[in-house]
């Protein structure tokens, strides 16, 4: 059975740092995508960060140059590193996997339960 559980959210000031967690148990697809999305009330899910089995990684333009997003395979534990936080930041954050088929990102059948993440101007 698949299960991913994020940890680290929590309240922090405009300016601060959060390091949010993604433990994965159960996925064995050698060639996958994890990636980290957010949804703030009101508003569509959106991806944030990425990082393929290959190691290569993207993010969205509004978090480029503060998040960055690791993976310790030993640990099994996906990371996102957010410095520089913003208000709009705010929202629950999701860790998710996919496959990577061809190159790509497939369908994301796992996901985590949310953490959420707060930002106080």
């Amino acid at each position: 059975q698949v299960q991913l559980a994020e940890s680290g959210g929590g309240s922090v000031q405009a300016g601060g740092f959060m390091r949010l967690s993604c433990k994965v148990s159960g996925y064995t697809y050698s060639s996958y995508c994890m990636d980290w999305f957010r949804q703030a009330p009101g508003k569509e899910r959106e991806g944030v960060a990425g990082i393929d089995s290959s190691g290569k990684t993207r993010y969205a333009d509004s978090v480029k140059g503060r998040f960055t997003i690791s993976k310790d395979n030993a640990k099994n534990t996906l990371y996102l590193q957010m410095n520089s936080l913003k208000p709009e930041d705010t929202a629950m954050y999701y860790c998710a996997a996919a496959p990577r088929i061809l190159s790509m990102c497939g369908v994301y059948n796992y996901w985590g339960q949310g953490t959420q993440v707060t930002v106080s101007s």
